[in-house]
């Protein structure tokens, strides 16, 4: 029972199992699943990105692939995804859009510390390019924010 829930979550409900580009569709869903947090406030996107992190870390875990990131992980990508987009005070297409982008870019690249985590083999590596893909994104978009006025 306890593989099939990790299972379950680590593949973002499924998305993962997609057989074309399951990391940029999770991110893709991530991204329009957090206008309606935004809509609410962005702190309960932060709350969500948590609880996405920390449910991943133990999800990977439990699954049996924190050795390795097969491409059926995704919440991994939920988590950063929505983390990129925390300094949004609402919901708005083209800062979505851009966050979305800029998550993406850094996910897939992977420069300096993210691909340090990626390069760990356990749970924390997994997750973890992810969260400071996230991060790294949702400073650009803050910095974009603060000189465009999307805020």
């Amino acid at each position: 029972m306890k593989t099939g829930v990790a299972r379950a979550i680590a593949s973002g409900f499924g998305a993962g199992f997609l057989p074309l580009a399951p990391g940029s569709f999770a991110s893709l869903l991530a991204a329009l699943a957090a206008a309606p947090f935004l809509a609410l406030g962005h702190h309960l996107l932060l709350w969500a990105a948590l609880v996405a992190a920390l449910s991943g870390v133990w999800a990977v875990a439990a699954s049996g692939e924190a050795g390795r990131d097969p491409g059926w992980v995704v919440i991994d990508e939920i988590a950063g995804q929505w983390l990129a987009l925390a300094p949004l005070a609402r919901p708005a297409f083209w800062p979505i859009a851009c966050g979305f982008a800029l998550f993406r870019l850094l996910d897939i690249t992977k420069p300096g510390p993210i691909g340090w985590c990626d390069r760990r083999h356990d749970a924390l590596g997994v997750m973890g390019d992810d969260i400071v893909a996230g991060v790294g994104a949702a400073l650009i978009l803050w910095l974009g924010l603060m000189g465009g006025g999307w805020r």
